[in-house]
């Protein structure tokens, strides 16, 4: 199991921001960059970044991106608003190493054949929002007409094996992960399944740990010090 601590941007600083309202955001720091740093000194095998102003549709911070995949020693897996393949391109002219596309990108037949062209498989994921059981999009209204298993399967048919399910009536409130549901998902589709939203405790990693799932997205509570990354990783390492 892996930890990937978060870092959300908004206009160059680090924030935690509701999905479905922008209007919603809590700063926490003025440089992502030091906080990814100080996240990797801890001994973080990866970072995961979202770039707000991109998922917002109010700009972009690829510049900022860049200069933060340089400084690290760790790869760093990005996503926010990334479901055409000028945005992916430049993700990978920033240097990420793994890129989660939107599940538009997904259903789209055309663009997920597009998509696995261009980019290596291995280098992609899938970022998967949900919303009381189906697909939810900012910039995509159709997406609830998905269910989560659907757009999985058909991204795991692209050779795509690695997907970050973010359960938005958790996410930001530290009241605990839907680790069932992120479990039944894997368990179907035999895809790696992240699990994100709601992460609130080390107690929290062992549930998730236990479900044998592959990884967990850690944004707030690391931010006010629920845990610190080396508990995390101490945590997850123990034997069931």
């Amino acid at each position: 199991m892996e930890i990937y601590p978060a870092i959300d941007i908004r206009a160059g600083r680090v924030v935690r921001a509701s999905r479905t309202d922008p209007a919603r955001a809590t700063p926490y720091h003025p440089d992502p960059i030091t906080v990814a740093e100080s996240y990797a000194a801890s001994g973080a095998r990866w970072i995961h970044v979202v770039d707000l102003d991109r998922a917002f549709g109010v700009g972009q911070q690829d510049a900022l991106m860049a200069a933060l995949v340089k400084r690290l020693p760790i790869p760093v897996q990005a996503g926010g608003g990334l479901w055409t393949a000028d945005a992916v391109g430049t993700m990978r002219d920033c240097g990420v190493q793994r890129i989660l596309l939107g599940a538009r990108a997904v259903a789209d037949e055309a663009t997920l054949e597009e998509m696995t062209e261009l980019f290596a498989a291995d280098s992609l994921g899938l970022a998967l929002d949900v919303d009381h059981g189906r697909a939810w999009s900012r910039d995509w209204p159709d997406a609830s007409q998905w269910t989560p298993e659907a757009l999985v399967n058909r991204a795991a048919a692209a050779g795509i094996g690695v997907v970050a399910v973010t359960d938005l009536e958790r996410e930001g409130k530290l009241e605990g992960a839907a680790v069932a549901e992120a479990a039944a998902l894997a368990r179907r589709s035999g895809v790696e399944v992240i699990v994100s939203g709601g992460v609130d405790s080390l107690e929290d990693l062992v549930r998730i740990r236990e479900a044998a799932l592959a990884g967990a997205i850690v944004g707030r509570a690391l931010l006010e010090r629920r845990f610190t990354v080396e508990e995390a990783l101490a945590c997850c390492s123990r034997s069931s």
